[in-house]
């Protein structure tokens, strides 16, 4: 065994650690990659160990170079494959190997979509205790992914720097807060692109400073683009750290000038010294306080501090299956918790008696309703406030859900919703997550009076490590027979 010193800082002195660990930081080891972690890292074992190797694939015998290590795993970066995997594909990003978003290129796409898969499989096996194999196990469906899985994001938000008396803009690189300058970003939509690089050369045109976060200097912090795919509208928001630009009106006639499509100029204030990107105050510089886009059939008013999915496409194929599992025939009730701006509400809606949405954001709440307003929707209430507090506050107004969907964000739901949905017994629960750990935890707590049918895992983010699923749960009080949506589907009860 190898013994790694790490010291060990307290406010008074400093103690070294031994680690009894059989490598050690900066050290070249050779080993053998049995899967991929969650993050889309190699996993290998040396002596035991549990070592992640970034670039590295499964069936594959490389040389690493060791960068951290803990007491139970490490960290290594991959310097040399001996044994390549037969699913190695050459990442087509020139900025691949520095940037760090985009993890999974060098995996070939159809197997990205299996690891997907699994990595939901290992996670309700492993968190849930859920069996997934064999008689009586859970349906893991095969990832739905795209027929064309590039070029896919209808947002960007880039931070800005300075090089060499330019402003450039990108991504930051890898566990950094360095910038590196990005020209195209092949998951981003093109027009993405376009707006950034306008941005940047006319602020460097007309003498605008970008923001220094270490000296809390300069004015221009992020470019943010949204893009109205199926209407090709485009809105570019600056964010900067006062209200004041400098030639404004110069910057935004060649930004309305040079981008195709831009319906929408606004500048966000954020004078705070923080990593969070948008200040409170949003004021429109040039046209529309929005930008519209469609969801299916359903559209959308995007504003600039709004959420909307990234990848609309998916989001349709997400929705979807969201309304198939909801069984929805227009004669139920269903409540949407965690319901933002009405993106899921406005879908089951379509095919239902009546939807509630909650959420705790009053600004979504305002958003939903005026989505509904657009969508001429008179089926859909939504109320601000926590979901665990305004659902069984509508219960004792006698609104009982046939249905509850729910769709929180990466921590899960809350354990007071949890309690709450097993007290108010719906017919099913359509949870939809873009967390697999956080999703078998919750089904775990769920389980002890719902029936997990099946999950479906949906791409949405090519060539990255996350996958979203929507999982189907029936009551178990129903006592079915069946184990197929379809055949409960056809039950009497229906």
């Amino acid at each position: 065994m190898a013994k790694t010193t790490k010291r060990r800082r307290g406010p008074q002195q400093t103690a070294k650690v031994e680690l009894d660990v059989p490598v050690r930081v900066g050290q070249t080891v050779e080993v053998e990659i049995t899967g991929l972690n969650h993050e889309g890292a190699g996993v290998g074992r040396i002596e035991g160990y549990t070592l992640f190797v970034d670039g590295a694939l499964a069936g594959e015998r490389v040389h690493a170079r060791v960068d951290h290590v803990k007491k139970n795993f490490g960290f290594a970066k991959l310097t040399k494959v001996s044994i390549a995997s037969t699913f190695r594909s050459q990442p087509p990003c020139p900025l691949y190997d520095r940037c760090g978003g985009c993890s999974l290129q060098h995996l070939a796409y159809e197997e990205q979509l299996r690891h997907k898969q699994q990595i939901v499989r290992d996670n309700l096996r492993r968190i849930g205790g859920f069996q997934v194999e064999g008689d009586g196990a859970i349906t893991v469906h095969p990832t739905l992914g795209m027929s064309e899985p590039w070029r896919y994001r209808n947002k960007a938000q880039v931070p800005i720097g300075e090089e060499n008396g330019a402003l450039v803009g990108g991504f930051y690189a890898e566990k950094s807060h360095s910038i590196i300058d990005m020209h195209e970003c092949l998951i981003q939509h093109q027009k993405n692109d376009e707006a950034v690089a306008t941005v940047k050369k006319a602020a460097t045109d007309l003498g605008i400073k970008p923001y220094d976060e270490v000296r809390g200097s300069g004015l221009l912090r992020h470019v943010v683009v949204k893009v109205g795919v199926k209407t090709g509208e485009v809105m570019v928001v600056l964010v900067t750290t006062e209200e004041t630009i400098p030639q404004r009106d110069k910057l935004v006639e060649a930004i309305r000038t040079e981008v195709a499509g831009v319906t929408s100029i606004v500048q966000n204030i954020n004078p705070d010294k923080t990593n969070v990107i948008f200040g409170k105050k949003t004021v429109t510089l040039w046209g529309s306080d929005v930008i519209y886009d469609y969801i299916g059939a359903i559209k959308f008013a995007i504003s600039a501090r709004s959420f909307y999915q990234v990848n609309p496409a998916q989001t349709e194929v997400l929705y979807n299956k969201t309304l198939e599992y909801a069984g929805a025939t227009g004669t139920e009730t269903v409540i949407d918790a965690y319901c933002g701006i009405g993106t899921i509400s406005l879908f089951l809606a379509q095919k239902s008696k009546h939807v509630y949405g909650v959420e705790i954001v009053p600004e979504a709440i305002e958003d939903a309703n005026r989505n509904a307003k657009l969508n001429g929707v008179e089926n859909a209430t939504f109320e601000a406030g926590p979901a665990e507090v305004v659902i069984p506050a509508w219960k004792e107004q006698g609104i009982r859900a046939d249905v509850i969907v729910v769709d929180p964000p990466r921590k899960g739901c809350d354990e007071a919703l949890l309690t709450t949905i097993l007290e108010m017994q719906p017919e099913r629960v359509v949870y939809v997550s873009c967390n697999p750990s956080t999703l078998a935890r919750d089904l775990k707590v769920l389980a002890e009076k719902y029936e997990v049918r099946e999950v479906q895992p949906v791409d949405m983010f090519p060539h990255t490590g996350h996958v979203e699923s929507v999982a189907l749960l029936v009551y178990k009080g129903f006592g079915y027979a069946e184990t197929t949506f379809g055949a409960i589907l056809n039950h009497p009860f229906f």
